[in-house]
């Protein structure tokens, strides 16, 4: 690894942010005479009313710059939208000379779960891909080590070419090495690890964005540069939020100081930047390094730009400089005051997070200003079908996996194999429960709570519903509100005898409170319904094809969400034919159409319990999530039980429908008229 520390044949006429900067909670700016010290004080409230014109552009060249992508390097959805928009836009539109590249860190490292290498000519990924890539050049990042002092660290730039997409890999050891510290908390992994050199993730998507920009400093300033310059750059996520400050104040800032030409600065802070947030809870937050990144991404004019990083005026005292949330650093929140545009993933998230504090957060106020001023747009992400529909291929290899096992393939015009599927889940799941040796050979990361073998007690499968749920183990999921929606239905269901009872498999990775819920669930209801209590089968761990065969068996998919930006679960259930039971927050609205292709509840509450979705009538009458959920859940086996050809027409229309980036006036033509003119 070449560090070098920065010298010092220039005069430094000024300096970085002293320590404890931070700790003065109210910041004063003052008025200033100067053109570029005014331009960067009002730089956030443009931004934010969208005063700066779009630019011309005819052929597209944009790049994603992303932290994750589903090829590569994935850990939630904002992976599969980095991976999925490209490779759909640059199909969509071969015939044109619009194109979407990718540009991401290369990490190297074995966590434990995710294993990456590089062997100087071909990257394999941690999604168990692989690439090969060509050196285009190397470049110099400053950012300041771990004495606190700026060194100049090497950035490897690699391109390489994968389903039609142009890969830009940036490698550095330092900062991208996926090798856990003996620090890291467990629940940290991927590329958010506490790494062996002590990065933390705030600090290398700091370092990320800063290398970015001096990538792109680099292709302006060559006559022939190694790589064709971006007209438009989309920083998906937090994880690249420093870019617009880098683009728009350190340029102007240099400018000021003499280190920089206003031709390269103009050039620079021109670029377009599209800032792509998935859930705004999600921010990078680092109060301990404030003053350390800060440092390290303007360098010695960090002052500078600080005493004059104003944001636009709002009721929020906690957002009034667009650099730091109160006294702490914030990646999210440059790119919110002063990205071109910001797009999030789907039109009801949009309405939330502009309307409510409990979703906006600090943020709010400003997307309230930017959605009115028409520079904040909700857009629906896509997600491939043909990835996630039933498969023979995916059955065929199910059945290998499991085998002896008989799952087949169906669709939404021969839906009988759905019910075959569910006999044979049944089978696998009293496998599961009674063999254990089989279990250790098919699902060993995986930890069961009391399954049992129910085989022989399900008399009908045709009139037993099952209803899965195998998202994260997180508190947005709302596996607590599912755990007690199935309580308040377990008397019900104990008093009546004529009916097979339903069959509930919830589980997925994540943190063992919310597993606690599941397990509590379990004794509770077979400490009070022994039979009933038998049809619920909880467990966690993650496993491909366990989670594959559930929703293959599954009648419904629930979703009691506490919020969902866009949500692709339910996309991947309706596309399997499991009926999502949604909570009404974020995406969930757009995606599901009520009694059509699936269920949702008639409100929605925020956590401050606030009515965000619904009328007054019903939100008195059912006050909370919990009951609206119970509502919900029992009107969709109301249906399964009452009204089965009413559930089979609901099940073709949710397998039907197609929610591709591509299909006929879909995701990707908003965002190919967003890169023309900047509004959709």
């Amino acid at each position: 690894m070449n560090i070098q520390h920065v010298g010092s044949n220039k005069q430094t006429v000024f300096k970085p942010l002293p320590k404890g900067f931070n700790k003065k909670n109210v910041i004063s700016f003052g008025v200033v005479n100067n053109p570029i010290l005014s331009e960067i004080q009002n730089l956030g409230r443009r931004q934010c009313l969208g005063k700066h014109e779009w630019p011309h552009i005819n052929d597209i060249n944009a790049w994603m710059i992303t932290a994750e992508t589903a090829t590569f390097m994935k850990w939630g959805g904002l992976g599969v939208v980095a991976s999925e928009l490209p490779e759909a836009f640059n199909t969509t539109f071969a015939a044109t000379n619009d194109r979407v590249s990718i540009v991401t860190p290369m990490y190297i490292g074995n966590t434990g779960k995710k294993v990456a290498s590089f062997d100087g000519k071909t990257y394999f990924g941690a999604q168990k891909n692989n690439i090969e890539l060509t050196k285009a050049l190397s470049i110099k990042v400053p950012f300041n080590g771990a004495k606190g002092t700026l060194v100049q660290n090497v950035v490897d730039v690699y391109t390489g070419k994968f389903n039609d997409i142009t890969y830009i890999f940036l490698h550095n050891d330092r900062f991208f090495s996926i090798n856990p510290h003996p620090a890291n908390n467990p629940a940290q992994d991927g590329c958010y690890i506490l790494n062996s050199e002590n990065i933390n993730e705030v600090e290398r998507f700091a370092f990320f964005s800063k290398a970015v920009y001096c990538l792109l400093k680099h292709l302006i300033e060559k006559s022939k540069p190694e790589i064709a310059m971006p007209n438009i750059l989309v920083a998906n996520d937090w994880h690249s939020g420093a870019l617009s400050g880098l683009l728009k104040y350190f340029t102007l800032a240099q400018v000021e100081a003499g280190t920089m030409t206003q031709v390269l600065a103009d050039k620079l802070k021109n670029l377009p930047v599209i800032h792509l947030a998935h859930h705004l809870g999600y921010q990078g937050w680092d109060y301990e390094h404030t003053q350390h990144i800060l440092n390290s991404l303007y360098e010695n004019l960090s002052s500078l730009v600080f005493k004059n990083s104003k944001a636009i005026k709002n009721s929020n005292p906690r957002t009034n400089s667009t650099l730091i949330v109160y006294d702490c650093y914030n990646q999210a929140s440059c790119n919110f005051h002063l990205a071109d545009r910001v797009v999030t993933v789907s039109k009801n998230y949009m309405e939330e997070v502009s309307k409510e504090l409990d979703f906006g957060l600090d943020f709010r106020d400003i997307l309230k200003i930017r959605k009115d001023h028409r520079n904040f747009f909700g857009i629906v992400n896509g997600y491939d079908k043909k990835l996630i529909a039933p498969s023979q291929e995916k059955i065929d290899k199910l059945n290998k996996y499991f085998s002896p096992s008989h799952f087949v393939f169906y669709d939404e015009k021969h839906l009988s194999g759905k019910l075959e599927n569910k006999k044979e889940f049944i089978k696998l799941l009293s496998k599961l429960a009674s063999d254990k040796a089989f279990k250790e050979k098919v699902i060993p990361l995986v930890d069961l709570y009391k399954f049992e073998d129910i085989a022989a007690s399900v008399k009908k499968v045709e009139s037993t519903p099952i209803i899965c749920a195998t998202s994260r183990l997180v508190e947005q999921k709302g596996y607590d509100i599912a755990a007690q929606a199935i309580i308040n239905l377990a008397e019900h269901f104990a008093r009546l005898k004529n009916i097979e009872a339903p069959i509930f498999i919830l589980g997925g990775a994540g943190d063992a409170n919310y597993f606690e819920h599941l397990t509590s669930l379990k004794d509770k209801i077979s400490a009070e319904y022994p039979q009933y209590g038998k049809r619920i089968f909880v467990f966690r761990g993650y496993q491909d094809d366990f989670a594959y065969s559930i929703q293959l068996a599954s009648d419904f998919y629930m979703m009691p969400c506490r919020f969902e930006p866009c949500g692709l679960t339910q996309m991947e259930a309706m596309a399997k034919g499991a009926l999502p039971v949604a909570m009404s927050t974020g995406g969930l609205v757009d995606t599901i159409e009520n009694g059509v292709d699936g269920f949702r509840t008639e409100v929605f509450f925020s956590p401050s319990k606030r009515r965000v979705y619904g009328n007054n009538i019903t939100a008195q009458r059912l006050k909370n999530n919990i009951n609206a959920y119970t509502e919900t859940l029992a009107k969709a086996l109301e249906t399964f039980y009452r009204h089965h050809d009413k559930l089979l027409q609901m099940t073709a229309n949710a397998m039907h429908k197609d929610f591709s980036w591509s299909v006929p006036g879909g995701s990707i033509y908003k965002y190919r008229q967003l890169f023309k003119t900047g509004h959709i």
